[in-house]
């Protein structure tokens, strides 16, 4: 076993330990060195974008989106870090608070990371409630959060680029679907060694030590505004009506 995941290995342990000691997250955390990037009271350790319009706030202990109206759409809105992280280990809980305003047409994607396509060459889509948010890393990288049928842990832009080997597109599809159901919260631990990731979503390993191509840099970690809400209030169909809480960092 090389070097890089016989680390992701130990960490992994890390993270199934934590399903018995919820109760002392901040004690377990602190003592596997890793740093809080959220306090539950303010969001000191983030970049708010000018664009925020209120989307991005605490409310009750946890990083709020709410997703609010702006003029500029295009603008970027993700609530970024502070500080910028090479390696690490990242452990963060999240949760969907609702779905978006209208059903989205989901494609269904194959373990080898293509889409399921009719006679015609079409994708195959369902009419179905979606949310959707990201973890997003280093300005190269995303671990998708959403209501596909996939699971949350997709590494979007490595399944969709057919220049890369078919095992490593593959590899960026989610073995199982691990979310739990919107409204319930969710932990996920991301492991980052070079062009390597690790997503384990509620205590099962989703991603298993998978090449990312370009994630060997450095940069900043940011939470994805995704979707939009009109002038009159209404929500599109891939709204991030999305919650973060205990949110812990460890370079390695």
């Amino acid at each position: 076993m090389n070097s890089n995941k016989y680390v992701l290995r130990i960490l992994l342990v890390f993270s199934f330990i934590t399903a018995s000691v919820w109760a002392q997250k901040t004690d377990f955390y602190k003592s596997q060195g890793y740093t809080s990037l959220f306090n539950g009271k303010d969001l000191s350790n983030w970049v708010i974008p000018e664009e925020n319009n209120n989307s991005w706030s605490v409310f009750q202990g946890t990083i709020d989106c709410a997703l609010t109206y702006s003029d500029k759409q295009k603008a970027k809105r993700h609530l970024t870090t502070k500080k910028k992280y090479k390696d690490f280990a990242l452990h963060i809980e999240w949760r969907f608070k609702g779905y978006g305003g209208s059903f989205y047409k989901m494609p269904i994607i194959l373990p080898n990371g293509d889409y399921v396509l009719d006679e015609h060459g079409e994708k195959v889509v369902r009419m179905k409630p979606n949310a959707d948010s990201g973890i997003l890393l280093k300005g190269v990288g995303q671990v998708n959060l959403w209501c596909w049928d996939v699971g949350s842990g997709e590494l979007w832009h490595v399944r969709n680029n057919k220049k890369l080997p078919s095992e490593v597109r593959a590899g960026a599809v989610p073995t199982s679907n691990q979310d739990n159901p919107v409204g319930s919260w969710n932990a996920m631990d991301v492991y980052v060694k070079g062009n390597r990731i690790t997503v384990v979503n509620n205590g099962i390993i989703v991603i298993d030590n998978a090449l990312y191509p370009g994630l060997d840099v450095e940069g900043e970690i940011a939470l994805q505004h995704h979707g939009k809400r009109s002038k009159d209030g209404k929500l599109g169909p891939t709204a991030s009506l999305v919650q973060f809480k205990n949110i812990w960092i460890k370079e390695l």
